[in-house]
């Protein structure tokens, strides 16, 4: 009878402290409007510094244009202070979800400013780009959202 009774306290003990710790979205906390894509990268040891100059030429100089443009508020490129992989995380930070959205008409802006600011042509840029596979992985990929407290 004590086992009964020891086993039905834990069940009513679990349901209590299920219901006690649920809480809901827009009423115990806010997801921001604003989005981070994270990018993790995975770049061999050997390579991260060639990695980091070629990301300028490319990566770089588009979230520049975007950002001049108002289509993203920031970006990021952040690196281990070890050799540990993954080593190399990449943020874009857009001021919703609807911004990330692309389109041709954004894409032919793009490419056009980068050919002007760089004197460069779309193949000059496909070039830089094209060792990457050589010495990086993408390891994950992500839409992060703020979470705020009420």
């Amino acid at each position: 009878m004590k086992k009964f009774y020891l086993i039905g306290m834990f069940f009513l003990a679990t349901i209590l402290v299920g219901n006690s710790a649920h809480s809901e979205i827009w009423k115990d906390y806010d997801l921001s409007e604003q989005v981070t894509e994270l990018t993790v990268v995975s770049v061999k040891s050997n390579y991260v510094d060639a990695y980091l100059v070629r990301l300028e030429a490319t990566w770089v100089t588009a979230m520049e244009i975007l950002k001049d443009e108002g289509v993203i508020t920031g970006y990021g490129v952040w690196v281990a202070n070890t050799a540990d992989s993954p080593n190399v995380w990449l943020t874009v930070d857009y001021p919703d979800m609807g911004s990330m959205q692309g389109n041709e008409a954004r894409y032919d802006m793009l490419m056009k400013q980068m050919s002007e600011r760089f004197e460069a042509d779309q193949e000059q840029n496909n070039e830089v780009a094209r060792g990457y596979e050589d010495y990086r992985d993408i390891v994950d990929y992500a839409i992060l959202r703020q979470v705020t407290y009420k």
